[in-house]
């Protein structure tokens, strides 16, 4: 059974710092991603990291956000340094099988997501 669970969401002022966590398990992937939504707006691709360990950023968050992961313990980062306003939304885990990139529609396999709320 495949799950992700997501965590690490919270509420920061402009300019702080949070890192999201996403557990997975039952997932053979070969891409993992971060994606995030607010209502009434679409789904955005944050970063994603490939098996091999490459890794792809949306351009708004290009040197602000590292993806990374610890395979040992199956788990899936999203540091996020230098937070604005506008990077408050819905974070999402999740898994693909294919090929990687910050497009959802190489993602099969999703988080249930977690708040990140930045004021400023």
């Amino acid at each position: 059974q495949v799950q992700l669970m997501d965590s690490g969401g919270g509420s920061v002022q402009a300019g702080g710092s949070l890192r999201l966590s996403c557990e997975a398990s039952g997932v053979a992937w070969r891409c993992m991603g971060w994606f995030r939504q607010d209502p009434g707006k679409e789904r955005e691709g944050v970063a994603a990291i490939s098996r091999p360990g490459s890794t792809y950023y949306a351009d708004f968050v290009r040197g602000r956000f590292t993806i990374s992961r610890d395979d040992a313990k199956n788990r899936l980062y999203l540091e996020m340094n230098d937070l604005k306003p506008e990077d408050s939304a819905m974070y999402y885990c999740a898994a693909g099988r294919g090929s990687c990139s910050t497009d959802s529609k190489y993602f099969t396999d999703w988080g249930l997501g977690t708040r990140v709320t930045v004021s400023s």
